[in-house]
């Protein structure tokens, strides 16, 4: 996807990435408010912020295909690419977990599964650090998942998912612990 936004659209009062996303130089967890952030008008520190969030543009903004109804303020869930590249994480603001199961939400979603499995690819909900991995398969709810310490360990059937769970990962095995194919939150 391009580093900047599709032709027609710009965050405007949008803010919902300031709450949803996790920005470690701030110490500031997924599913709070930025201290920085002013609902609905802005960053408080546009022109010194974070470089992390400088280089971060939703899948909204990218996408010209994704309509209205996708913008992160009217949707409640910021979308944007897995960390390997070849997926999508789905971040549902926390006053609204199951805004991801609503119409034309699910669906699409659905359909990028279906799409994530034919290259390997993963589709993530998150809540928080409350993860479920979505598949043709079905849905794997995998709880609270720490972005540090913990991996997906996935067994297949051929090529369908049949099981996912969380393994913490000792720190000192932490540079070797993820496999290729397994996502991480």
């Amino acid at each position: 996807m391009p580093g900047q936004p599709a032709a027609g659209k710009s965050c405007g009062s949008c803010t919902l990435c300031c709450k949803v996303l996790g920005i470690a130089v701030l110490q500031k967890p997924h599913g709070t408010w930025c201290r920085h952030c002013i609902p609905g008008k802005g960053c408080g520190i546009y022109s010194e912020r974070p470089g992390e969030c400088k280089i971060f543009f939703c899948l909204w903004l990218l996408d010209a295909r994704l309509g209205p109804e996708w913008k992160p303020d009217h949707s409640k869930i910021v979308l944007n690419v897995a960390p390997t590249g070849n997926g999508i994480v789905i971040r549902c603001d926390p006053g609204y977990p199951q805004a991801w199961r609503r119409e034309p939400y699910y669906q699409k979603i659905q359909q990028w599964a279906f799409a994530a499995r034919q290259s390997d690819g993963t589709v993530i909900v998150l809540v928080d650090n409350d993860m479920t991995i979505i598949t043709p398969d079905g849905e794997f709810p995998l709880g609270k998942v720490d972005e540090k310490r913990d991996r997906i360990a996935t067994e297949y059937v051929d090529s369908r998912l049949v099981s996912a769970r969380v393994v913490r990962v000792d720190e000192t095995n932490l540079a070797n612990a993820r496999p290729e194919n397994e996502p991480g939150p």
